[in-house]
């Protein structure tokens, strides 16, 4: 597979069928769906159906959140990449929102940090971007820690299904 970006420890790429069982261990786990809508993936085919909803993001949008694979064990570890919005979130529409997702035995690792880094440079330079947004949970402190990191500024707090949500954004 062609790998679209390259850091110092990982390869980012699009998400294939071949990802299927790496993805279902992450989002099968309800810890990493603390803070996302709080509902964990049941099925397989549940992933099969995230994985036709990316690959169409890529037609469409040129554009969606992208394999993360451990360069020294080719396991993908997770996802980050950039969504285009086209409809209305935050009173916003027609925006690229950062998003990221690891297996939690990679939490702590940097890898959200290392990967977003890179989407956003790819974003500003290769998009011709000029703000990117992010939106996280307020409870989700190690969200909020690695976009803090990246230069992200909280513009407000929004009502997000329910729940609070931060809305930052981070201009080029």
């Amino acid at each position: 597979m062609r790998y679209i970006i390259e850091t110092e420890r990982l390869f980012l790429r699009e998400v294939d069928s071949v990802d299927i069982d790496d993805l279902f261990e992450m989002d099968s786990d309800p810890e990493v769906h603390k803070y996302i809508e709080n509902n964990p993936v049941k099925s397989k085919e549940q992933i099969v159906e995230v994985i036709r909803m990316l690959r169409e993001q890529y037609k469409k949008n040129g554009i969606a959140r992208w394999a993360v694979i451990d360069k020294q064990t080719g396991e993908c570890i997770g996802w980050a990449g950039l969504k285009y919005f086209s409809e209305p979130l935050n009173n916003h529409t027609d925006f690229y929102e950062l998003g990221y997702r690891f297996k939690k035995k990679h939490w702590g690792k940097g890898y959200a940090t290392e990967s977003s880094a890179a989407v956003v440079k790819y974003g500003f330079e290769n998009l011709g971007l000029d703000c990117i947004y992010a939106i996280t949970h307020t409870e989700n402190l190690n969200s909020i820690h690695v976009l803090k990191k990246l230069g992200f500024n909280l513009m407000e707090v929004f009502d997000y299904d329910g729940d609070p949500t931060n809305w930052l954004e981070l201009r080029k």
